[in-house]
């Protein structure tokens, strides 16, 4: 089965082409500036990259593009769109009402539609593209695949806020996660690398890109995840504030005659190691930076490691213990120096490292020493192959 992999953004549009039975990546490629003038990059498994300057004007316009790409004559994978036999979707935020990927129906679109208020950058922006795909491939069976499902299996004492419980009960306030999709792939292929029996495992997943997140997983199942409400809470990110006290909220704006938009925008955007650097969201600039004895940059790296270290710990005291550890993501996976700094916190467990973590990048392997206590591996993360399996298993029932 071929199925056609959609990440939509607000004017943007990542996608794969992936045959699900060997899970290879026929073509992949992103459209940009969607609205403003238009940039498709399409790549062709084993072909250089394809830059076309075609005006999109909207999602259904580059939806058409990058159809019209993936059957071009030239540099297209198939002969025709009746190949392409599924369309899976990322779906950022599901509420409660999803704990797995679901067909897409206008029940299912509704539901999402509800949560819109909960991830008002993100839904609307994945309904966009949900729609001009039902458009354009009428007939053509659609998944969604939600960032947060991974994550319901955590219980009330995980994901319940210290606030009063009508909040709750009103507005659904509690911790639901992000990164699910890239959480369950690392966790279950951590179980295979590691020996691990899935009914009886305790690990720790250490998503860490320009987003970060850890999730502690038990059983194969989330029991606790950093981020929380909205993706701000948890770790410091690229610019991301991470947890913090929110009394500081009030106090910045004040001091800065700031509206709580405004406030919330410099937490967003403007904060993390980029702000507190002032170097970088880039952790190659950061660690460069602080090579060459910056100390702010220094100052943003050791306390990202710090707060990853600090919840590794957390999250060993909610499993009672663990087997193995996974670093993942844009850091996780190829930075040796991040990888170093947070596992010499890690003593206490009996982590050891290899020398060759010094040189690793991107591959999948174990980092720990033989003798480590606590097995640690780096393993690449694949979202568009996770959501392309579910949108397949789905269809095929």
């Amino acid at each position: 089965m071929k199925v056609l992999v959609v990440n939509c953004g607000s004017s943007s549009l990542k996608y794969q082409l992936i045959d699900s039975k060997s899970e290879s990546v026929l073509a992949s490629g992103l459209c940009e500036r969607i609205g403003i003038d238009g940039v498709l990059n399409h790549t062709p498994a084993g072909h250089d990259k394809i830059v076309m300057t075609d005006p999109l004007p909207d999602h259904q316009t580059a939806i058409s593009k990058v159809l019209a790409a993936l059957t071009d004559k030239e540099y297209g994978v198939i002969a025709s769109l009746d190949q392409i036999e599924a369309v899976g979707h990322r779906l950022v935020h599901g509420g409660e009402k999803f704990a797995s990927s679901v067909v897409i129906t206008d029940e299912v679109i509704a539901e999402v539609e509800k949560c819109s208020d909960l991830a008002p950058l993100h839904n609307p922006a994945t309904l966009i593209g949900v729609r001009a795909c039902q458009a354009i491939m009428p007939g053509v069976p659609m998944v969604g695949v939600f960032d947060t499902a991974f994550h319901q299996t955590m219980p009330p004492k995980a994901y319940l806020y210290g606030v009063p419980h009508e909040y709750y009960e009103k507005y659904k306030v509690r911790r639901y996660g992000f990164h699910g999709t890239s959480h369950k792939f690392v966790s279950q292929r951590l179980h295979e690398l590691a020996g691990l029996d899935s009914s009886d495992s305790r690990v720790i997943i250490c998503h860490l890109g320009n987003g970060a997140s850890i999730t502690a997983v038990r059983n194969g199942q989330s029991v606790d995840t950093s981020m929380g409400l909205t993706p701000l809470e948890g770790l410091m990110m690229g610019t991301r504030s991470g947890s913090l006290d929110p009394g500081i909220i009030e106090y910045i704006a004040h001091k800065e005659n700031l509206t709580l938009e405004e406030v919330m925008r410099v937490l967003n955007k403007e904060s993390g190691v980029l702000g507190l650097s002032g170097v970088s969201s880039d952790f190659r600039d950061l660690i460069e930076a602080r090579k060459h004895g910056n100390k702010h940059a220094a100052d943003a790296v050791e306390a990202f490691c710090y707060r990853v270290a600090k919840k590794i710990g957390s999250y060993v005291a909610a499993l009672n213990g663990v087997d193995a550890i996974a670093f993942t993501a844009g850091i996780g996976e190829n930075s040796a120096p991040v990888r170093k700094m947070v596992c010499e916190y890690l003593g206490y467990l009996g982590v050891t490292l290899l020398e060759a973590n010094n040189e690793l990048r991107g591959k999948e392997v174990r980092i720990s020493t033989a003798s480590s206590k606590v097995a640690v591996y780096v393993i690449p993360t694949n979202e568009e192959l996770a959501i392309a399996r579910d949108t397949a298993a789905l269809v095929k029932r």
